[in-house]
C-alpha cells in the first residue's frame, strides 16, 4: 500500500479538495444522466416503468456487490491509485454503450451501466472518506457540500446536454435511430474518463491516514465495525436517502409525462430537482458549521422531506411535479451530514465503514423498482407515498440514532 502522510492542514487541503471536486463532477454527470436514460430507454425499447427503472437498478446495485471488495482494493492501492482504477473501469462501461447501440441491446446497455457503477463504487469508497478526514471533522459537512455543488452542477449539465440530445424529437425516430445518438457522446465520455484517470495517477494527491479518526476509547473497546451503532444505523439512513434522491430526480420526467407534459417540457424537470439540491449545498457551505450543526442540518432535511412529500400527494398537475423537484433542497444537507456522523470515531475501521456506507447507495437500485411497481399498480402520484417512511427513518437517525455508542 502507498505510504501514508500526515493529514493536510487547512491551508494545504484546498488543492486535493479541488481534485476530489473534479471527481464529484464526473459522479454527478454520469449519475444524473440516468434520469434521461430512463425516459429515453422507456421510449426506445417500449418498456414498462419497472423495466425502464432497471437503469437505476443496474447502476446502483454494483454499490452493494462491490463496496466491500472496493475497500479491499483500497487497502492495497491507497486512495489515489484506487481512484484512478475506478475511472478506468468506468471508461470500460461507457465504451460498452457503443456496441450496445449498434446491436440495439438493452441488456448490453445495462451491463455498461453496471460497470460504470462498479468503477464509481471504487471512486466513492475512496473519495468520500478522503474528503471527511482530510481536514477538521467539524467542517466535514461543509467540504462535502462543496463537493456536492460540483456534483450537481455537472448533473445539471448532463440534463441540458443529453436531455436535448436524446429526448428532443425522439418521438419521430425508430428505436435504432434513437440509440445511434448515443455513440459519439459516449465515445467522448470514454476519452474523458481515461484522461482523468491518467491525471489522477500522476497527480500530487497526498495519501491521508485513517488513523487520525481514532480516539483512545474506541481503539480500546471496539474490535469490530459492527460495534458502532452510529455507522450501522447510518448505512440504513443512507439507503433511505439515496433511494429518495434517485426517486426524486430520476422518476420526475416520467411522472411529468404521465400527467400530460410532453418531452419538450418534461426533459427539464430533473434540472429543477438539481437546482434545489444546488441551492441546499450552497446554503450548507455558508451555514455549516458556523451557524448550524451537522445534526441540525440533517434534522431539517428529513423534516422538510416529509412536508414536501405530503404536498406532492395532496396537489396536482405542475404543482405536484414542482413539489417533487423541491425535495432536492431538503435532500441536499442529508448526504454531507450523514457521512461524518456515521464515520465518527471509527479510526482504523474507516475504510470498511466507508465501504458499508457505499453499500447503502444500493437504495438507489432497489427503491426505484418499488416505486416503479407502485406506479404501474396504483398511480404515479400514490407511488411517492413510499418516501414518507424513508424520510421518517432519516429523521430518527438525525434526532437520536447517530448518538448511540452501543447496542
Amino acid at each position: 500500500m502507498t505510504p501514508t502522510a500526515p493529514p493536510p492542514k487547512t491551508s494545504s487541503y484546498i488543492g486535493p479538495l479541488l481534485i476530489i471536486a473534479a471527481l464529484f463532477s464526473i459522479f454527478g454527470f454520469l449519475t444524473w444522466l440516468n434520469s434521461v436514460l430512463i425516459a429515453f430507454f422507456k421510449e426506445a425499447f417500449s418498456l414498462s416503468t419497472v423495466g425502464s427503472n432497471l437503469v437505476a437498478f443496474a447502476f446502483f446495485i454494483s454499490y452493494t456487490l462491490m463496496a466491500i471488495p472496493s475497500s479491499a482494493v483500497l487497502k492495497r492501492t491507497g486512495f489515489k491509485n484506487g481512484m484512478s482504477l475506478g475511472l478506468i473501469v468506468m471508461a470500460v462501461g461507457t465504451l460498452i454503450f457503443v456496441p450496445a447501440a449498434k446491436a440495439v441491446s438493452y441488456p448490453l446497455f445495462l451491463l455498461g451501466l453496471f460497470l460504470i457503477g462498479i468503477g464509481m463504487t471504487v471512486l466513492q469508497t475512496a473519495s468520500n472518506p478522503y474528503a471527511t478526514i482530510i481536514g477538521p471533522r467539524e467542517s466535514a459537512a461543509q467540504r462535502i457540500s462543496f463537493l456536492g455543488i460540483a456534483n450537481k452542477l455537472a448533473g445539471i449539465g448532463s440534463q441540458l446536454i443529453f436531455g436535448h440530445l436524446l429526448l428532443s424529437g425522439s418521438e419521430n425516430l425508430t428505436g435504432a435511430e434513437s440509440l445511434a445518438r448515443l455513440v459519439t457522446p459516449y465515445l467522448f465520455l470514454t476519452g474523458v474518463l481515461v484522461a482523468v484517470a491518467v491525471l489522477i495517477r500522476f497527480s500530487n494527491l497526498p495519501e491521508v491516514s485513517e488513523e487520525q479518526n481514532d480516539t483512545p476509547n474506541d481503539v480500546a473497546t471496539h474490535d469490530s465495525v459492527w460495534q458502532f451503532p452510529n455507522l450501522v444505523l447510518g448505512v440504513l439512513a443512507l439507503f433511505c436517502y439515496v433511494g429518495a434522491e434517485v426517486i426524486a430526480g430520476d422518476t420526475i420526467i416520467n411522472y411529468g409525462k404521465a400527467l400530460g407534459f410532453d418531452n419538450a417540457e418534461a426533459k427539464y424537470f430533473t434540472t429543477y430537482t438539481l437546482y434545489g439540491l444546488l441551492a441546499g449545498y450552497l446554503l450548507g457551505i455558508f451555514l455549516i458549521p458556523r451557524y448550524v450543526s451537522q445534526q441540525t442540518a440533517l434534522r431539517f432535511g428529513a423534516a422538510y422531506g416529509l412536508v414536501l412529500t405530503t404536498a406532492t400527494l395532496l396537489t396536482s398537475g405542475f404543482t405536484s411535479v414542482l413539489c417533487v423537484a423541491l425535495l432536492g433542497f431538503g435532500l441536499a444537507p442529508i448526504w454531507p451530514a450523514l457521512w461524518p456522523l456515521a464515520l465518527n470515531r471509527l479510526g482504523r475501521f474507516t475504510k470498511i465503514g466507508s465501504a458499508l456506507l457505499i453499500m447503502g447507495i444500493s437504495g438507489g437500485a432497489l427503491l426505484p423498482l418499488v416505486h416503479g411497481y407502485l406506479t404501474d399498480t396504483y398511480s404515479p402520484q400514490i407511488a411517492y407515498a413510499m418516501l414518507l417512511p424513508l424520510f421518517g427513518f432519516i429523521l430518527y437517525y438525525a434526532v437520536s440514532g447517530h448518538k448511540r455508542n452501543s447496542w
